[in-house]
């Protein structure tokens, strides 16, 4: 493990975002795209490489899923990807979500 300091982490934005569309992006085995709402003026594109364990997206749909939303943004299929899904590996290997456990407003801050 790699330590880093806590200025390292203070950069990292993670914020809750309420998902609006979840789809599997055309052409590709792996990806899903999410519209999510974080408060913003404009939704925010998001893709994700979970679809080998969601082959339904759209059952995501209204779920509120931690995020990190400062990452440089980054094309894959011609989407660009505002951001990264956080998640942890369970133990079948698929992605588990980290979700708030009380309801909370699209774009609260991790502290």
């Amino acid at each position: 493990m790699e330590y880093i300091t806590i200025d390292d982490f203070a950069k990292i934005e993670a914020r809750l975002g309420k998902v609006l569309t979840a789809e599997a992006v055309p052409d590709s085995d792996k990806l899903i795209r999410f519209e999510l709402d974080f408060g913003e003026a404009q939704p925010r594109q998001i893709l994700s490489a979970i679809r080998e364990w969601y082959t339904e997206p759209e059952a995501l749909v209204g779920k509120t899923l931690l995020f990190v939303v400062n990452l440089a943004p980054r094309k894959f299929k011609g989407f660009e990807s505002q951001g990264m899904l956080m998640a942890v590996d369970g133990l079948d290997g698929a992605p588990v979500f980290l979700v708030p456990e009380k309801p909370t407003a699209p774009g609260a801050k991790i502290h």
